[in-house]
């Protein structure tokens, strides 16, 4: 019997199979053997056959879209309204046949975006050269599902469910677990909330078939066993998407206005060009871009249209470094930093100063060190006490400050050494953490 065959017998005994407490356990055994035959399907061990043509193009830009969708849906047409790359369009199925990559440009950044083929039910299990278009899609950034309005939610349903049985999951977070493989010890399970879908039991059997027998389990939130099923796979890609409905001219305006009110649903029309500017900025807002400016000391910032550097959300100043110099991050001492989400106007923050607000570097989640050290304050008791060690105290080198205590300063000489290094930034505290700012 066929991986194919193991699949459709697993899904029908799950069909037939009543939900209750007496038979979770059965049910987490099958959802767990149904994971691994749809992993074997994906990735074949055996060898395979000859070298076939190339089906994935290059990433490149500041993000990657990813179109997916049944045939003639439109997403060559929309392909061609939204950048210079012209792809063939006609009224019947499958037009395109290969990855066809375009690019668009907004607000600076050049996000790249894939025409991938049509798919049809059972791509998850190869039809139709699915196999290679789902692998396209787990390297993007954001998922466009492509969807024709006048054929009802029908398309989204298969979609999702195709996408899912490839451990695509659309517009969820990682579950909070904590799996980690050891080789002695047993399973120890820990949990630090009340679990309702899940139990040590259920998971000792889960892990039984994974042939897994010493491991260390946390669950942080009251996950399902599918999402503990994710976890232990560890091939699951979590991405956004937005449900893009096109050819909304062939339909009532009150179905518009029901689909456009769902979340994370647009209503467009490319042969009409309606609702593009918003699909746009839709795009940009997923995928959380953050267009950061620079400024020379004494200068006005640089605020032209093509200006500025674009990160991901959650950046932080050493990933602005490196997309200026990739040399620059060993070097960098701190950078002034203005903006709304900054606690104070300008913030200085050390290289790992960032957070997680996608409207500009963010206070939040900031990794710099202060321990009460002020570079001026520590600067005059070099100047005026550096002869008894008083700069080398207050920085916590107790040792050295005994030292240059015991010879006056090395006779003077350690004491101007001291303001030298400490006026060019190569004496700092300790411990290692950052200047208190002066506000």
């Amino acid at each position: 019997m066929g991986v194919i065959e193991k699949i459709k017998d697993i899904e029908a005994e799950m069909a037939r199979t009543q939900k209750n407490k007496a038979t979770e356990y059965h049910l987490g055994l099958l959802k767990a053997k149904l994971a691994k035959l749809r992993t074997q399907l994906l990735e074949p061990t055996g060898k395979g056959g000859g070298k076939g043509e190339g089906f994935d193009v290059m990433k490149s830009g500041d993000a990657r879209v990813a179109m997916v969708g049944f045939p003639s849906v439109g997403k060559s047409t929309l392909l061609s309204a939204m950048t210079t790359t012209e792809s063939v369009a006609a009224s019947y199925e499958f037009t395109t046949l290969t990855c066809i990559p375009g690019v668009i440009h907004h607000e600076g950044a050049n996000i790249q975006l894939l025409d991938l083929p049509g798919i049809i039910e059972g791509a998850s299990q190869g039809k139709g050269r699915g196999r290679q278009v789902i692998a396209v899609a787990k390297t993007a950034d954001l998922i466009l599902m492509m969807l024709d309005a006048g054929k009802g939610e029908i398309q989204k349903a298969l979609l999702e469910k195709e996408l899912d049985s490839v451990g695509i999951r659309l517009n969820k977070k990682p579950p909070n677990i904590y799996v980690k493989i050891k080789k002695v010890g047993g399973v120890k399970f820990t949990n630090t909330v009340p679990l309702t879908h899940c139990s040590e039991k259920l998971i000792m059997h889960i892990f039984h078939e994974y042939k897994i027998f010493n491991a260390d389990v946390i669950f942080r939130d009251d996950c399902t066993i599918d999402e503990f099923i994710d976890v232990v796979e560890g091939n699951r890609v979590y991405l956004p998407c937005l449900y893009v409905y096109n050819k909304i001219d062939q339909i009532s305006i009150e179905e518009i206005d029901r689909l456009a009110r769902k979340p994370h649903h647009i209503v467009i029309s490319c042969e009409m060009n309606l609702n593009m500017d918003y699909l746009l900025e839709c795009i940009w807002d997923y995928l959380a871009l953050v267009r950061i400016y620079t400024k020379k000391p004494g200068n006005a910032p640089d605020l032209g249209p093509e200006d500025g550097i674009i990160l991901r959300r959650g950046a932080t100043i050493k990933y602005a470094c490196h997309a200026l110099h990739r040399t620059l991050a060993a070097q960098f001492k701190y950078a002034i930093v203005w903006g709304t989400s900054t606690k104070f106007s300008p913030q200085r923050g050390c290289p790992y100063f960032g957070g997680t607000k996608a409207s500009e570097i963010a206070w939040t989640n900031v990794n710099c060190r202060y321990t009460g050290h002020y570079f001026l304050s520590t600067l005059l008791y070099s100047l005026f006490l550096g002869i008894l060690a008083v700069d080398r105290f207050c920085l916590g080198y107790s040792a050295i400050g005994v030292g240059k205590l015991m010879t006056l300063g090395g006779l003077g000489v350690w004491w101007l050494i001291d303001i030298f290094l400490l006026a060019t930034g190569n004496l700092m505290p300790a411990d290692n953490s950052n200047w208190e700012p002066y506000y």
